[in-house]
């Protein structure tokens, strides 16, 4: 289990590499390379001290063992020196087992400072393993900071989606098992660790035999494109004991070298990004495409044993409903040919905070699926985490109870019983309906329970394709080839023109000609534009007549006599039709709408003149939001600095005072006293604590002004309980005879802006050291003027602030006008 002890050294390491590798992956990797490289030395000195000879750092290579990187006769540059070409050497050390030679496969120092390479060697020296299971520890400690997408589109898949897709599959102990884009080999690791599991009886895995574990570390095949990812694999299974891992640096989708292996299961996570002209794969697909999320689902369909393989693999929405005909041959070759016998529908938010990309899971068994002439859809509406960047852990967790039932419908099928089931997210579709009229086979599961999610109202519920005509924009490509300055031109509408917030679509930054019209569509004045895709189902109002492209539909009403413009963009915009169509949109990365998803919208239609009477009580409240709006936007408090104060240093005026540097071990993950750092300081970062007993000046109190000085500067007056504030932050202590503690405030607050619009340099001679502020000049008026100034400010932000709840107030009231349409009443019958 991981120790804090560890936890913070890898935090530690971490931020002191963040200043030259702002990237969590090229953190990773070097912190890898020097755990890796100290574990090596580690094991030399553990033979030596059993009485053996060291195996690893002999002969010519000698000179790069870990303790000679901490020669102190080294100096910097002889240090950078010396460890770049260490690592870069490590490749061909003939000493070295070949997995190790292939970890330090093009390894490098990115960095050329050599002092943050001191500080970092240091930490990693302060790592001590006479085994590797720490080590283990904190390797997955490390891979849980790997997040954001890489190059191809690859995103870190949560530990415990890996852990619930395994316990779906059940891999055996005999059966091999592949990732074909392994990443940092989570899903190996969990299967292998879930086998383990299942043969245990008193201690981890005594029900399996020598030979049982020799076939069982021989089972697990991964593949990855990007060597990086090898790399972190193969420490990843050499950590788990994998002495020889099957890890390859191989293009699934390109190379064809591997095409004839098959694997009783694949367990994956694809890349859900296709580069810039498609991806251009090998002729052994069945498919025709150039979509790597399309390519990898056939390649695993192709992959597993035709008898006995099942797969687990996470899509984006785009192979769930989009139209395209790749998809729709991808789907319809996964429902008839019997591969697919499930779909989970995970949560939009799961890979927050690096993407909002709506997912799901495809469930695979050709012995099972052809069992019945159904598909079982489950639907995770929680996962144990909000869907906050954050992902904070809640109570509400759908994934144990639906791995149950998933479960119990395996085993229906095997053994030909009933499967039934009164949980409203779970339910089967007949295969049938899922190929429809139009041999779409949407996989979505809101398109089969669409009856759950008919809205109630009191007045008639109408489509918008009842109502609108509904047709999608277009573009002439390339479109600069259609521009024009000619005043004739037709005016070119883009998401561009028009502001999220605004109603209206009066004006054009561009104009195309009218040649560009053939491939385009008009839109005339009173005319409805939504936009489809990236901010989708914004509405606007046509002011003028022009052309849009496909990055928008057109939605122009059939019949005035029955709704109200104004009424209908209300509507449009809210909460209840966005809802709409955040469940129907499609898509992986880029989400979109079409003209048929919208035409299904729902909305409700009371009779003209209460249309009219909504609108009415609407633009009442929306010119008060605009009023306050006009305050809260112009608002900035200004100090007129008048020449003849005096200026005077603010070391002359205020005490600055150091905050605690702290030693990374005196950090606790709990304590008496909170540790207020930069992180904390201008959002709510996680909080570290201290059992510390300090002098009285290094914590804060309530009303106590500071000042951030590293990366994100700039004063505050503190509003919590007594906190020990972090060295990147000054306690700033005015002389009231002189200044007036608000009034420094506000002064410094200016400061900031100017230091910030002076640059770079500006902002790193000033907040290096404390000095540097001290010398900074400020305006000193009388006390009395200050406190006047402080006054009059006050009185202003309390105007202010009165005008922000104000939007606040109005802002609900519009929500609440037009939620009320959507809230089904009992009628009086009289």
């Amino acid at each position: 289990m991981l120790d804090q002890e560890t936890k913070r050294r890898i935090d530690n390491a971490r931020d002191i590499l963040v200043g030259k590798l702002p990237n969590p992956q090229g953190q990773v990797e070097q912190i890898t390379i020097a755990l890796i490289y100290k574990f090596m030395d580690d094991m030399d000195k553990e033979a030596m001290e059993f009485g053996g000879e060291p195996s690893y750092f002999i002969g010519e290579f000698e000179k790069y063992s870990w303790s000679n990187i901490f020669d102190p006769r080294l100096g910097g540059f002889e240090l950078l020196a010396l460890y770049g070409e260490a690592i870069e050497m490590h490749k061909i050390n003939p000493n070295l087992p070949q997995l190790f030679r292939d970890i330090f496969k093009n390894t490098f120092l990115p960095y050329r400072d050599p002092e943050t390479l001191k500080m970092f060697l240091k930490v990693i020296n302060e790592f001590h393993y006479d085994h590797s299971e720490k080590l283990g520890d904190a390797f997955e400690y490390l891979l849980s900071v790997l997040g954001s997408q890489g190059d191809a589109g690859q995103f870190r898949t949560p530990r415990h989606i890996i852990d619930f897709m395994v316990e779906i599959i059940q891999p055996k102990k005999g059966e091999s098992v592949l990732d074909p884009a392994c990443g940092t080999a989570g899903f190996l690791i969990s299967a292998y660790k879930h086998i383990i599991k299942e043969n245990t009886k008193k201690n981890q895995g005594d029900l399996l035999t020598p030979e049982d574990r020799k076939k069982l570390i021989n089972n697990f095949t991964g593949y990855d494109i990007s060597f990086e990812m090898v790399r972190l694999s193969l420490v990843n299974l050499y950590l788990h004991g994998f002495t020889t891992p099957k890890i390859f640096e191989y293009d699934t989708l390109s190379n064809e070298s591997r095409w004839g292996d098959t694997f009783d299961i694949i367990l994956a996570n694809p890349p859900f990004m296709t580069p810039k002209g498609g991806i251009r794969p090998h002729k052994k697909f069945t498919l025709q495409a150039n979509r790597s999320e399309v390519l990898f689902v056939d390649y695993i369909m192709e992959h597993i044993n035709p008898t006995t393989g099942r797969a687990a693999v996470i899509v984006p929405e785009g192979i769930i409903f989009q139209s395209a005909t790749a998809y729709k041959a991808l789907r319809k070759m996964l429902v008839d040919k019997n591969y697919l016998y499930g779909v989970v529908s995970l949560p939009a938010g799961l890979f927050q905070p690096y993407s909002g990309v709506k997912t799901s899971i495809l469930l695979m068994d050709k012995s099972l699926a052809k069992k019945s002439d159904k598909i079982l859809f489950v639907k995770i509406d929680n996962d144990g985490f909000d869907l906050g960047a954050q992902r904070r852990a809640i109570a509400s967790n759908d994934l144990t109870g639906c791995l149950g039932l998933l479960q119990s419908y395996k085993r229906a099928l095997q053994e030909g019983t009933a499967f039934e089931s009164d949980n409203k997210n779970v339910f089967l579709v007949e295969k049938g309906k899922i190929a429809g009229k139009l041999e779409d086979y949407y996989l979505s599961i809101d398109r089969y329970r669409a009856s759950e999610n008919v809205q109630t109202s009191n007045f008639e519920m109408v489509r918008l394709g009842d109502i609108c005509d509904i047709q999608r924009g277009g573009s002439p490509r390339p479109i600069e080839k259609f521009f024009t300055e000619d005043v004739d031109g037709i005016n070119w509408i883009k998401i561009g023109d028009v502001s999220e917030n605004a109603k209206y679509v009066t004006y054009t930054k561009q104009k195309i000609t009218k040649e560009g019209l053939n491939k385009t569509r008009m839109v005339y004045e009173g005319d409805f534009i939504l936009s489809n895709s990236m901010s989708f189902g914004r509405p606007y109002i046509v002011k003028i007549t022009g052309a849009i492209h496909d990055g928008w539909l057109l939605l122009r009403m059939k019949d005035k006599e029955i709704i109200d413009q104004d009424y209908l963009y209300e509507v449009l915009r809210s909460e209840a039709t966005i809802e709409q169509y955040e469940r129907l949109a499609t898509g992986g990365v880029v989400r979109n709408l079409n003209s048929s998803l919208v035409s299904g919208v729902e909305i409700p239609l009371p009779p003209l003149s209460i249309q009219q009477q909504i609108v009415s009580k609407i633009e009442g409240y929306q010119k008060i939001i605009d009023g306050a709006k006009q305050v809260v936007e112009n608002y900035k408090a200004e100090i007129d600095i008048d020449v003849g104060w005096e200026m005077v240093k603010l070391g002359e005026v205020c005490k600055v005072i150091n905050g605690k540097a702290y030693k990374q071990e005196e950090l606790l993950e709990s304590g008496k006293y909170a540790v207020l750092r930069v992180g904390n300081f201008f959002s709510n970062r996680s909080w570290y604590y201290s059992d510390l007993e300090l002098d009285e000046d290094k914590y804060c109190h309530k009303g106590d002004l500071l000042y951030a000085w590293s990366a994100s500067f700039g004063p505050r007056i503190w509003d919590g309980e007594k906190t020990i504030y972090h060295y990147h932050i000054w306690k700033m202590i005015p002389d009231e005879k002189r200044i007036n503690k608000l009034f420094l405030h506000h002064i410094l607050d200016k400061d900031t802006e100017d230091i910030k619009a002076e640059g770079g340099r500006g902002i790193a001679m000033m907040h290096i050291t404390k000095a540097g502020m001290e010398l900074r000049e400020i305006p000193l008026p009388p006390l009395s003027i200050q406190q006047s100034i402080v006054k009059r400010i006050e009185e202003e932000q309390e105007f202010v602030n009165g005008n922000k709840e104000l939007i606040r107030i109005f802002e609900g009231k519009i929500k609440e006008e037009i939620g009320k349409l959507w809230q089904a009443e009992p009628v009086n019958q009289g």
